[in-house]
């Protein structure tokens, strides 16, 4: 069963979280980060990509880097714009996108919970980005944002939530790509120790929605620090680690976009060439194409968008991996045709979240 830690947040006033809020570390480069930070020294970006207060070509992962972020850490704190919670508290927290708004319950999950895959991943993480997060964890002792978790919805958690943001919200307020973020402190004893009895005794699996590498560094970080820790007891806080846990039933499903460097030695004519052997290839424009059906793609290639459609024949229905979208555009495309074989290790291949647009992925093949 499913272990839900309660936990001393630190978090901003009223007053400072719309200076202290930021995007998530890994939905903007380090251009666009240098970007919004402008002006605004209180931005929590100064904590997640701190190579934003460094020389321009500073190595991303150098040990400055990440001790920048742990001077900004600090800094926050320091200065008022960070303080840390009383008591041991769970959370809500809610957004508000597409039109829909989805609540989730704020605790910290178990490494234990991970390493014995009570924590279901569905993808391989990439050992940088790994690394990356581990250093970071490793520097500020802090973990900086939450992973995104889904559970089976309970009637007995929804009741408590839904009771919960009937009140008056901590922090309320929208930023400027439109996403609403609404959040309130569960206070109340007996609301904490139901939820986590629920999560202890009814709640078998949570799932990985966002944060694969997030959450894989904090577990690796925690077994280091039980190894070098000879007085271990299993309730130190290394033991946990922050997230958001939404019930299934609230989930909005968005695209995940691969943005390949090269085309492995062809020319543009000779891919779609190769790409009909297993596709049927419609060309759609200029105009941004989002595909609406299972086994199709879009695909943008020297400025215009083209629709490709798995022939029948070319994947098993059948089969619950074989048959997914992702298997493929894998097991045709990324494979055999562009040799990426290894998405973990492969420099040539990188990942665009949805909630860029595909605006994003025409926009970084249009600038090289």
């Amino acid at each position: 069963m499913a272990k839900l830690h309660a936990f001393k947040g630190f978090r901003p006033g009223k007053d400072k979280v719309n200076e202290v809020a930021s995007r998530p570390y890994d939905v903007l480069n380090s251009a666009e980060a240098r970007v919004e930070v402008q002006d605004n020294p209180w931005s929590f970006l100064h904590v997640v990509k701190p190579e934003v207060d460094m020389p321009e070509g500073t190595n991303l992962y150098s040990e400055q880097v990440y001790n920048k972020g742990k001077e900004n850490l600090k800094k926050l704190i320091s200065e008022g714009y960070f303080a840390e919670d009383d008591s041991e508290l769970l959370y809500v927290y809610a957004q508000t996108m597409f039109g829909l708004t989805q609540c989730g319950i704020v605790g910290c999950a178990a490494v234990d919970d991970y390493l014995s895959d009570v924590i279901k991943k569905h993808e391989l993480t990439r050992p940088d980005k790994e690394e990356d997060r581990m250093n970071h964890i490793r520097v500020t002792n802090f973990n900086a944002e939450p992973v995104f978790f889904a559970y089976p919805d309970h009637p007995g958690l929804d009741a408590i939530v839904e009771r919960v943001v009937r009140g008056e919200a901590e922090y309320d307020f929208t930023t400027d790509d439109g996403i609403g973020h609404h959040f309130w402190v569960i206070s109340r004893q007996e609301d904490i120790q139901r939820i986590i009895e629920i999560f202890d005794r009814e709640i078998k699996y949570t799932y990985v929605a966002d944060g694969h590498h997030r959450t894989a560094a904090a577990a690796l970080v925690g077994q280091e620090r039980r190894k070098n820790n000879p007085v271990h007891r299993g309730d130190e806080e290394y033991n946990f680690f922050l997230a958001v846990h939404f019930p299934a039933s609230q989930l909005t499903i968005i695209d995940y976009n691969r943005v390949v460097k090269d085309l492995n030695g062809l020319t543009p004519a000779e891919f779609l060439e190769e790409l009909e052997n297993g596709f049927v290839i419609e060309r759609k424009g200029t105009e941004v194409f989002k595909p609406m059906s299972l086994h199709t793609f879009s695909m943008y290639l020297e400025g215009t968008w083209y629709s490709l459609t798995a022939r029948p024949g070319t994947y098993n229905d059948d089969d619950p991996i074989g048959c997914l979208d992702v298997t493929v555009l894998s097991e045709q495309v990324l494979g055999p045709l562009l040799n990426i074989t290894d998405l973990r290790k492969s420099k040539r291949i990188d990942f665009v979240g949805g909630i860029r647009g595909l605006e994003e992925l025409s926009r970084r093949v249009d600038s090289g």
